[in-house]
């Protein structure tokens, strides 16, 4: 166990925890939302902190990033737990597990040190938080973060962007970019299938950005939930209101979990929500995890050249200077480059 950060006690030997916007309020012996965070006699322990159900060797592009150091190696890794119970979760078996095998904490013991170093031998450039929400391991991410930077590593989050803005605050400092999936553009959405709200994803996409963390962002498009052209420009003019050089990553839905009622999305959705992300005014709009000719390239949006190039999850720089500008015109490209 690990004392959790974020919190305050209240009455009664309650604490409250200030780590996502759910702010749960935990009585003595109880967890939050989560399942991972529990009141200890008035003390807030984080139950995962260094118990690592994953650890892998990633593609940067499997993120998805596509503006962070393309064709490089990110060392990822996971607990479980989450503060959404997203009814399509990929990674349910992980996500979930405290609630399926009843407060159970699964995980193998490691030090923020040995993470750092297991990146270093597997000639990484960086380290992913990411499968569930790393929110809720928080204090061993935060660990991790400085020995990262000390070493040249960099710190991404994938998440849900569901964390308050306080632990935004915290983390931002070191964090060096994050994926945020904005699942839908309706709260409603967000209450039915996740058990959530939309709003405060929202906000922390423009905090994230306001402070300078690298922004990128996911939507999971599925088949009569949020595929209409309404929702989907909803969706991109908000990001493109926030800046037109963010990226904007459509994917496609498979069945799984609690959600096997809806088809998998057929590629054609996938480029009409790039097409209508284009339309927005978005430089960067990419289709991930589907096949369609060129939606995964980056092109310059001065003069069209072929910046970077992928294939499945593998990207190639073809044509970006080390200062992240485009070789034939000179014109910038944002993201992180070295």
């Amino acid at each position: 166990m690990h004392e959790a950060l974020l919190y305050q006690p209240t009455a009664e030997g309650e604490v409250r925890c200030g780590l996502c916007h759910h702010r749960c309020r935990i009585a003595p012996g109880r967890r939050g939302v989560c399942g991972v965070r529990e009141n200890r006699a008035g003390r807030l322990f984080s139950l995962v902190y260094g118990k690592l159900v994953a650890e892998h060797v990633d593609p940067i592009e499997k993120k998805p990033f596509y503006h962070v150091l393309p064709g490089s190696r990110s060392f990822s890794i996971a607990t479980v737990g989450c503060n959404f119970h997203c009814r399509h979760c990929q990674n349910y078996h992980i996500s979930q597990y405290p609630h399926i095998h009843d407060g159970e904490v699964a995980g193998v013991d490691r030090s923020p040190q040995w993470v750092v170093d297991e990146a270093i031998r597997n000639a990484c450039d960086s380290i992913s938080y990411t499968y569930v929400e790393p929110t809720v391991f928080y204090e061993f991410a935060h660990a991790c973060f400085a020995p990262a930077r000390e070493q040249g590593l960099k710190n991404l989050f994938i998440s849900n962007g569901y964390m308050t803005p306080e632990a935004v605050q915290h983390m931002a400092p070191l964090l060096d970019g994050i994926n945020i999936d904005l699942k839908a553009f309706s709260d409603e959405f967000y209450r039915r299938v996740c058990r959530a709200r939309l709003e405060p994803v929202l906000e922390n996409i423009r905090l994230f950005h306001d402070l300078g963390v690298w922004v990128e962002v996911t939507t999971l498009v599925i088949p009569g939930y949020n595929d209409s052209d309404e929702e989907l420009g909803s969706i991109a003019r908000f990001l493109a209101a926030l800046s037109i050089d963010l990226p904007w990553h459509v994917s496609g839905f498979y069945p799984t979990y609690q959600m096997t009622d809806r088809p998998p999305t057929p590629v054609s959705t996938l480029e009409r929500a790039r097409k209508i992300g284009c339309a927005e005014g978005l430089r960067h709009v990419y289709i991930g995890n589907a096949a369609s000719v060129g939606s995964a390239d980056t092109l310059c949006s001065g003069c069209g050249a072929l910046l970077v190039h992928r294939a499945g999850y593998c990207g190639r720089i073809t044509a970006i200077t080390g200062e992240g500008c485009c070789h034939a015109c000179g014109q910038a490209v944002a993201g992180i480059w070295q």
